[in-house]
């Protein structure tokens, strides 16, 4: 108790610009803290969609009922990159296009929605990783300025001794360990993210081509007479893993 006390005093006798850099830092880490919690819970969203989506996807069942039902739903971002490459490839199916085109389409489609789905997966990771690399240096500039304030109050005094120097050199450092209490938790799940998104990223492009694979082996079936939503083989569906 005492100590919390002491801490609470030299943080309220600090100098000004102190303060200031004091209280940015601890909204830099509340800032931080929701980002971590916000990126936490919507990573495992992600993740599980995905796993839910995919063990769909192998089921056997027919590709375009898959495609009608992401209309459907709130689709995850696996089944958007599958919706978008579906979509594009009974377009020019209908166009009665050669293969290769619908290929080039469908792959072409499922890349654009892949870096669109990383994208929003990767939001906010930037913030984390700008909290852990400034955070110190702006509680270090905090820490300087006290000290220099604290040795210019010391030049009015006749004799300097312990009990006079330490006070102020102690709400200081206050400054920094408020920094490094920010950058910490910021640089832990930086990495952690990064590695879990890296993970993400990975699962989507060996999706990718899995089901170009899959079109590709049935982009020269002939097309029916159906309408757009239907123009795929009987025949097209992912086989069971």
């Amino acid at each position: 108790m005492t100590q919390d006390l002491s801490i609470l005093q030299l943080v309220v006798q600090a100098s000004l610009v102190v303060k200031l850099v004091m209280g940015g830092l601890l909204l830099l880490s509340l800032a931080s803290w929701a980002v971590i919690f916000g990126k936490l819970f919507g990573l495992r969203r992600v993740r599980s969609s995905n796993e839910a989506f995919e063990r769909e996807f192998w089921s056997g069942r027919s590709l375009v009922e898959l495609h009608q039902e992401a209309r459907q739903q709130p689709p995850a971002p696996m089944q958007r990159i599958f919706s978008s490459g579906m979509k594009e490839f009974l377009k020019l199916r209908e166009r009665r296009l050669d293969a290769a085109s619908q290929l080039d389409g469908a792959r072409r489609a499922m890349r654009v929605s892949l870096q669109r789905e990383l994208d929003v997966v990767e939001s906010h990771l930037s913030f984390l990783g700008t909290v852990g690399s400034v955070s110190p240096y702006i509680g270090l500039f905090g820490t300087v300025w006290g000290i220099m304030h604290a040795f210019v109050g010391l030049s009015n005094l006749q004799q300097v001794t312990l009990a006079n120097v330490a006070p102020g050199i102690a709400e200081a450092l206050v400054a920094t360990a408020i920094g490094l209490f920010a950058a910490i938790p910021a640089v832990i799940a930086y990495n952690r993210f990064a590695r879990d998104i890296d993970r993400i990223a990975t699962q989507l492009e060996n999706f990718s081509e899995e089901f170009t694979n899959i079109l590709q082996r049935n982009a020269s079936a002939p097309a029916t007479a159906a309408p757009a939503a239907a123009q795929a083989p009987p025949a097209m569906v992912a086989p069971r893993r």
